[in-house]
């Protein structure tokens, strides 16, 4: 090798580097590594901040913290807030029942505790066409989804059907005073299922902020990034991102970095864990 022949001060003049480019050769490319992984963690998720960035990348085994990630992205000028437009999808002027709100500061500590839902709109070419959406809370898990042409209320006793077929019935089902929410069908099926039902005060928005913040992420992450051909093809890709991507791949910071699936299996294998030794330490007093 040359630095058997010759000085490593005269190799690196000779060749017009910095004696650190010898001793520390992998810090550039490792670092152009770096920027990699994050251009294609943001080119699959373009609204991550550098926080979910990290944990996205730690999941693929890179040694990053936050510190690192935000200044790279910063110097890729990927740090850019998203633009987000709005459409009003709520109709509160209905002679239907109004419900008091009986999530508002209520701690929620279990699956199927409090469910709630909302609408958005979905731009055609020719058209709007609607989503109406029903998550757990707790688990941040989608249990329902319908898309419809109208805003009539099948638009949400379809997703309320099926997620009543998927799962237990919540203990609170949590929305808006819209007219698709409080028609009487809706209620019905509510109650007689032995839900709850709790409504956000009207011109408060912020009461119904878990299903905003939802349907905000799949504007930002699906709707607004995507060219849906027609209604079909707009069926076949938010579903596939509901169920597919939402579900099993997109980590959220409020559940510790996991997927809503993820979250939920662990919850309950601790649960049965938990009750697995209080079942043990009852079976012992009783031998006593």
């Amino acid at each position: 090798m040359l630095s058997e022949q010759f000085p490593i001060a005269v190799i690196c003049e000779a060749l017009g580097w910095a004696r650190s480019t010898y001793y520390y050769p992998s810090t550039v490319s490792e670092e152009t590594a770096v920027k990699q992984a994050i251009e294609a963690v943001v080119a699959e998720w373009p609204t991550y901040g550098y926080r979910r960035v990290t944990h996205q990348l730690q999941r693929q085994a890179w040694g990053v913290n936050h510190k690192r990630v935000a200044r790279l992205m910063n110097e890729m000028d990927l740090a850019q807030p998203v633009r987000r437009r709005r459409c009003r999808t709520t109709n509160s002027e209905h002679p239907y029942p109004r419900y008091p709100n009986l999530v508002q500061d209520l701690a929620i500590v279990r699956p199927d505790q409090v469910w709630v839902c909302d609408i958005t709109y979905v731009r055609l070419r020719w058209e709007f066409i609607y989503l109406a959406v029903i998550m757990d809370v707790f688990t941040r898990g989608i249990r329902g989804w319908g898309l419809g042409r109208s805003l009539d209320h099948h638009l949400t006793l379809s997703p309320l059907t099926q997620a009543l077929a998927r799962s237990p019935a919540p203990e609170i089902h949590h929305s808006d005073q819209g007219v698709q929410y409080a028609a009487t069908d809706y209620t019905n099926l509510l109650t007689d299922a032995g839900v709850r039902i709790s409504m956000a005060e009207t011109g408060h928005p912020e009461q119904n902020g878990y299903a905003e913040r939802l349907m905000r992420t799949i504007k930002e992450e699906e709707v607004d990034l995507s060219e849906y051909a027609d209604y079909h093809d707009a069926l076949r890709q938010i579903g596939r991102f509901l169920d597919e991507v939402y579900m099993h791949k997109r980590i959220h910071s409020s559940l510790g970095y996991l997927t809503p699936v993820e979250f939920e299996c662990q919850w309950r294998s601790q649960q049965d864990s938990s009750s697995g030794v209080i079942t043990k330490n009852r079976l012992k007093s009783v031998q006593l």
